[in-house]
């Protein structure tokens, strides 16, 4: 209890961070309980890179964001588990993670700040022990879910998530679970991170901070003046930085989610380097359909439309180039969500843009300038079958989403689609299609 008033006494309420443990690897393993204690990976888009892993292939040397080819090696030889990535499998467990915060703390007092970590806002327990608060919340969570979790407990974001680090660097010892709560095990804390973990400092300015300031650890940061933060570390944003290390509340919770985006973007990577304009064209009519949808889903209308391709360079003496990104864009002449009227300026940029005799290794294609469509007058002029476009579009939502696999697509998209990214690894979607549950023998 004397711990609990020293908090009071000086800050009114404490923060949490909630991240899932190896996410991506956590959801395969949910379906396949036979990995648990086993080596997992996850592979980013067309199988490049790794972009989750367990403790256990860690230990074995796999690196994290390291190409796929280069681990293939130590993951054939350890037998390790692979993965690509199941993006409607991991978007449906993030969702029911968070849904679970909310049910148990309220939305007001949930912020999702990425697919796998929260900000959780702990008012309501001051009077509580927090350790035994946070161990509650991981243990509901991974009964609810079965998706492991590791929480920091602590006056700020940023110490919050120096917790988090600790509590994940080792699960046994800390049951996922780190409270900073007083003076001593702030201190404790910051002195056992080091700089390039502190959450806003990049791996840039940490070497930066070595070399120039003697700075190693998150100690150390702490101890600088918002003055030479402000100077060194990116002007107010270094300055916030220290005061959440200190223990000073400088990054509030946002009481309200963002969920009108200011910009829609659809990229991908193709499965296989591609020379050919039609195969460009489908691409990028694809793209646009999947933009156009997102648009509408927000009830959003664009004014300007780009797109962009990336050439695949020759690698020259074994050391990679990257390729050169190539685009274009066009203001639309009156704000639209249709794919139609979308998909039409798409395709005259890809005529511009395209450079015969070159290979292409990916296209993308973002909407800006967004309006409410609400808000676009008909045209007085154009017959009210061609005005009223809206409703087909819905119309063609609502079948792609029932029956899925874009079952209703303009014929531009293409049929074949060679050009499409590879997921030669990737795991059923058990939980958002019929077809592949998961079957209970």
């Amino acid at each position: 209890m004397a711990i609990l008033k020293e908090i009071r006494k000086n800050l009114p309420y404490m923060k949490a961070i909630i991240d899932c443990n190896s996410f991506y690897c956590s959801c395969e393993r949910l379906f396949r309980p036979e990995l648990d204690d086993k080596p997992v990976v996850v592979l980013s888009n067309n199988d490049g890179c790794i972009v989750s892993r367990t403790d256990e292939a860690k230990l074995l040397g796999v690196a994290m964001a390291g190409p796929y080819f280069m681990a293939k090696p130590i993951i054939e030889k350890f037998g390790v588990s692979t993965f690509s990535s199941n993006y409607n499998l991991y978007g449906d467990l993030s969702w029911r993670v968070m849904e679970t915060l909310r049910v148990m703390l309220g939305e007001e007092n949930v912020e999702v700040y990425s697919v796998d970590e929260a900000f959780l806002d702990l008012k309501g327990f001051d009077n509580k022990n927090y350790f035994e608060v946070a161990l509650h919340i991981r243990e509901v969570v991974e009964l609810w879910t079965g998706i492991k979790v590791s929480i920091g407990v602590a006056p700020t974001k940023v110490l919050c998530k120096v917790a988090n680090h600790l509590a994940k660097k080792n699960k046994i010892a800390t049951q996922c679970v780190v409270v900073l709560d007083t003076k001593a095990t702030i201190n404790d804390a910051l002195q056992a991170t080091p700089v390039n973990e502190v959450w806003g400092v990049g791996r840039q300015y940490a070497e930066k901070l070595k070399e120039m300031n003697a700075v190693y650890t998150a100690y150390d940061l702490c101890k600088k003046s918002e003055a030479w933060a402000q100077k060194n570390l990116g002007g107010v944003i270094g300055a916030r930085l220290i005061k959440e290390l200190n223990g000073e509340p400088a990054n509030e919770m946002a009481k309200e989610q963002l969920t009108v985006k200011k910009m829609i973007a659809c990229t991908r990577m193709f499965g296989q380097t591609v020379n050919n304009i039609e195969d460009i064209k489908q691409a990028v009519a694809t793209y646009t359909s999947r933009a156009a949808e997102k648009l509408r889903r927000q009830k959003s209308a664009a004014t300007t439309l780009s797109v962009f391709v990336l050439t695949k360079e020759p690698t020259n003496a074994g050391h990679f180039r990257h390729g050169n990104t190539i685009s274009h864009y066009t203001v639309l002449p009156i704000a639209t969500c249709a794919t139609n009227e979308l998909i039409k300026p798409a395709l005259e940029i890809v005529d511009k843009i395209f450079v015969k005799g070159k290979r292409y290794k990916k296209a993308g294609v973002i909407l800006s300038g967004l309006v409410p469509d609400q808000t676009i007058q008909a045209n007085l002029f154009v017959p009210e079958k061609n005005n009223n476009k809206r409703k087909l579009m819905d119309m063609i939502d609502n079948v792609n989403f029932a029956m899925r696999n874009d079952i209703l697509k303009f014929a531009s998209s293409g049929t074949k689609r060679d050009w499409k990214m590879r997921v030669e690894m990737r795991s059923p979607r058990y939980t958002t299609r019929w077809n592949e549950m998961y079957v209970v023998k």
